[in-house]
């Protein structure tokens, strides 16, 4: 049977007090929006239908979709309204299954469970046990069989009622010729002159079909974002359910409270992260790494052992950032796309690391910058020092061999290439091609003096 999948995304959400419209709203970095979307992947539908309305090109330029139907509704006169708009769109006689873009939570499991029970003869109410159902319809069961009799509106509900903590989510599945017929009856004979789609539960009753209720897993499924303060707690929840997740699986959080995820962490085991960190993108953390507090990381790797101590920013953008196993990253630093670093790298506090691989045992441990950089084994790379990689119109690179030392407050002005085992004084601005061995300074003139011999550490 034809399944669609129908997404009601045209209201304005005026107590946003936003030009944005309330379905691109941000949770965990993503949009109300993109968060449904996401849940209703998995399932096998023959068409997916998002409804316009308010901010229609800006929500329809968002979703970024190739499999996704749009129709608008204009103006916006009520669910069944919405739903009436709908209806060439619908494909075969089977199941249509109707979701808020608004209520980002559910859960790809209850969708699921919705379109079996519907399976193409019964009306599905999605519903939810609440603590406090104030303002929700209220689901009105036959004691004989449990199927739903009614839904009514609390406004209308009787003190009796009232007394019902089972309310109506917003969500249902319906039979999709069923559906068509119903929401071509529906009247908007009422106060607020809208058309409701909750009108066709007393249709399918009137009609003999079963009227079924499933009820959600838990609240956080079905709650929708009204204002910037359900916006607020819905993230906080989001994250409770994100952290309780890691640390079932082993991640040890210092405060689950103090902790956000706005994409995909993968983990080994034994990982530590401390209080106030913000994961974004895909980030990727392996055996016993350590993550300081206050760190903001996005689309990186991190290999076993590497400790990210406080204050760093990791941004891998597109490019994407990796660091080695064993490597010790600032507090203060900052890797920004390209950063590649090898095992055992060290970057210090106040360092900023750009489109550069770093190679095993590479140090720069002190307020400098390598950008467009590519940088050997055991390099020590001095407090103050630089590459200086932009001519104002092209970016060039800078070559770094094996076991060089870069002195402090020093410019390499690429392109340039420093050999093997050379020496730069602190000090020095480099602008020709150093050879191996050479000990170059450089102080308004390059001077090379080849054949030097750095000085061996005392034991």
């Amino acid at each position: 049977m034809a399944l669609n999948i129908v997404i009601m995304a045209a209201g304005k959400g005026t107590r946003m007090k936003s030009a944005t419209p309330k379905v691109l709203h941000k949770l965990a970095g993503r949009s109300l929006l993109a968060h449904v979307l996401k849940s209703c992947e998995p399932l096998a539908a023959q068409a997916r239908i998002v409804i316009t309305g308010h901010g229609a090109d800006q929500v329809e330029a968002a979703v970024q979709a190739t499999d996704l139907a749009f129709v608008r509704q204009m103006p916006q006169l009520g669910t069944g309204h919405a739903i009436q708009q709908v209806v060439p769109a619908l494909q075969g006689e089977g199941t249509t299954l109707i979701l808020n873009g608004d209520v980002p939570l559910i859960e790809t499991a209850t969708a699921k469970a919705l379109i079996d029970a519907c399976a193409g003869h019964a009306l599905v109410l999605l519903t939810v046990d609440l603590a406090d159902p104030t303002g929700y319809g209220r689901i009105i069961r036959d004691p004989d069989d449990d199927g739903v009799l009614a839904i009514v509106e609390h406004k209308d509900a009787t003190p009796e009622q009232r007394l019902i903590h089972e309310g109506y989510s917003g969500m249902m599945a319906a039979p999709t010729g069923a559906l068509k017929r119903w929401v071509g009856q529906l009247s908007n004979d009422n106060a607020q002159g809208e058309y409701y789609l909750t009108d066709i539960v007393a249709m399918a009753v009137a009609e003999g079909l079963p009227v079924l209720g499933i009820k959600a897993h838990s609240e956080i499924e079905v709650l929708g974002v009204n204002d910037p303060v359900q916006l607020a707690q819905l993230e906080r929840a989001f994250q409770a359910r994100q952290a309780e997740h890691l640390m079932r699986a082993g991640v040890r959080l210092a405060d689950p409270a103090r902790f956000d995820l706005r994409g995909t962490l993968t983990h080994g085991q034994d990982v530590e992260i401390d209080v106030n960190c913000v994961f974004e993108g895909q980030v990727e953390l392996g055996d016993g790494v350590r993550v300081g507090a206050n760190c903001v990381i996005r689309n990186a790797r991190i290999a076993a052992g590497a400790r990210i101590h406080e204050f760093t920013h990791i941004d891998g953008e597109a490019a994407g950032a990796s660091i080695g196993e064993g490597a010790l990253i600032g507090p203060f630093a900052r890797l920004r796309p390209g950063a590649q670093l090898g095992a055992e790298v060290h970057i210090g506090n106040f360092v900023e690391v750009k489109n550069s691989t770093l190679a095993k045992g590479a140090k720069a441990n002190h307020l400098a910058y390598l950008g467009d950089a590519t940088v050997g084994e055991r390099v020590n790379y001095g407090a103050g020092a630089i590459t200086a990689n932009y001519d104002g119109a092209n970016k060039h690179r800078t070559t770094i061999a094996d076991d060089v030392h870069v002195g402090s407050n020093c410019v390499l002005v690429a392109p340039v290439t420093l050999g093997k085992g050379a020496t730069i004084g602190g000090g020095s601005t480099i602008t020709k091609d150093v050879n191996p061995g050479d000990l170059a300074v450089a102080r308004g003139k390059q001077v090379a003096l080849p054949g030097w011999t750095r000085p061996t550490k005392k034991r």
